[in-house]
């Protein structure tokens, strides 16, 4: 299987996030129309979250929220009402102003003082959730993804343990640069998506995004590198300063 990648410019962060969420309700359509359903596992951080309020500000008609289950690639080992949550974050920019059923909403109980054992309760919802035999692994309609400076993605850092799993869905990851452990899907959950969408922007971002994306000595070395879905589509959405034109 090859994946197939697909990159695109936009001219400004408006522009970025309007393709992102024109992208998210034809994927919501098509997965609805097909299996009756769309999974999706959003990500944290600042830039998703002005595709979060352009989804909710009604911009993009007819999403069938009613059938959106919402699920989380990564989760910050803080309560949900902490500022740094993840959740936290997609709750108020979105899941508080759609129509979207409580029971549609997956979140990773990162309160659990234990980071492994809230990293194998979602590991059990997402087995329940898909129907999960031993040893598969879940299909997702889109996973949304960005990447750090240093080029982690969800909370896949760099030299982190996380990186060499193979066998879980989700696990606790001590990211040693923050000193915390994240809640992170694992590199075979990413690659079983249907589509994978980094979205990307901003200047800072510009070294990296030339690094990931032009392969040299290091090619594949990076964990935004290593996301390649195995029977799926890469989106990357670049604004120009991220995209370094």
């Amino acid at each position: 299987m090859v994946t197939r990648r697909e990159i695109r410019v936009l001219d400004t962060p408006d522009a970025l996030f309007r393709a992102a969420a024109e992208e998210f309700g034809r994927r919501a359509s098509a997965a609805v129309q097909q299996h009756g359903r769309f999974c999706v596992a959003l990500s944290g951080g600042s830039t998703p979250r002005s595709l979060y309020r352009l989804l909710a500000s009604g911009a993009i008609p007819s999403l069938p929220w009613q059938k959106t289950l919402i699920f989380w690639g990564d989760e910050r080992h803080v309560p949900p009402d902490h500022a740094d949550s993840n959740y936290r974050m997609v709750q108020e920019a979105l899941l508080s102003r759609v129509a979207l059923p409580s029971e549609n909403v997956f979140r990773i109980k990162a309160e659990n003082p234990d980071a492994a054992g809230a990293a194998l309760d979602y590991e059990k919802i997402l087995t329940e959730c898909f129907r999960l035999k031993p040893g598969q692994f879940p299909s997702f309609d889109l996973i949304l993804l960005g990447t750090g400076t240093e080029g982690h993605t969800a909370s896949l850092f760099p030299d982190s343990a996380a990186l060499a799993e193979r066998q879980r869905l989700v696990v606790s990851n001590w990211v040693e640069k923050l000193h915390t452990d994240r809640i992170t899907f694992t590199l075979p959950v990413l690659n079983h998506a249907a589509c994978v969408m980094f979205l990307v922007s901003g200047r800072d971002k510009a070294a990296i995004v030339h690094e990931l994306l032009n392969p040299n000595q290091n090619a594949g070395q990076l964990p935004a590198q290593m996301v390649q879905p195995i029977d799926g589509e890469l989106l990357w959405f670049l604004d120009k300063d991220a995209a370094g034109t």
